[in-house]
């Protein structure tokens, strides 16, 4: 008898832990990481993840913090209607050199599980990141300059 009423209660509580809500029964958000790629460094990076409440019932961000003090999540604390969009906006500061990769949690009110998000990206120091932008500028001319030319010898039919 004791062992039925074990198998009972594991089952209810498995099903009840099955039931509750996740952050991806609520809302869509328009991606889960994003990646700076190069950045300067002590120019703080900014990017805003777009969220969309899909549910029926009005959504609240109860709280967003991040892995560090480095990076910051700022968010709308009015109630997110059905069908609306909002942003949370996630700047990190860029002090440190190297590579990052940070995530931010995103707790909605009655919902358990929070949704991570992550940022990444290289920080370089200001001179390394004016070279490699002046090289990716002349790069973007030179394969614009190539473009034209193929396409300034060819007639309306592409001939």
């Amino acid at each position: 008898m004791k062992k039925l009423f074990f198998i009972a209660a594991a089952f209810i509580v498995t099903a009840g832990a099955m039931a509750q809500t996740k952050p991806d029964d609520v809302a869509k958000f328009n991606t889960n990481k994003y990646d700076f790629g190069k950045v300067k460094q002590n120019v703080p990076a900014v990017y805003s993840f777009e969220i969309t409440n899909t549910s029926n019932k009005p959504l609240v961000i109860e709280n967003a913090h991040a892995t560090c003090g480095c990076t910051v999540p700022e968010w709308q604390k009015d109630p997110i209607l059905p069908g609306k969009t909002t942003k949370i906006k996630v700047q990190y500061n860029a002090a440190n050199l190297n590579h990052f990769d940070k995530q931010v949690f995103v707790k909605f009110a009655g919902v358990e599980e929070e949704k991570v998000l992550a940022i990444t990206g290289e920080v370089l120091p200001a001179e390394a990141f004016d070279t490699w932008t002046k090289e990716e500028a002349a790069k973007a001319a030179a394969a614009e300059k190539t473009t034209k030319s193929k396409s300034k010898g060819k007639n309306k039919s592409g001939k």
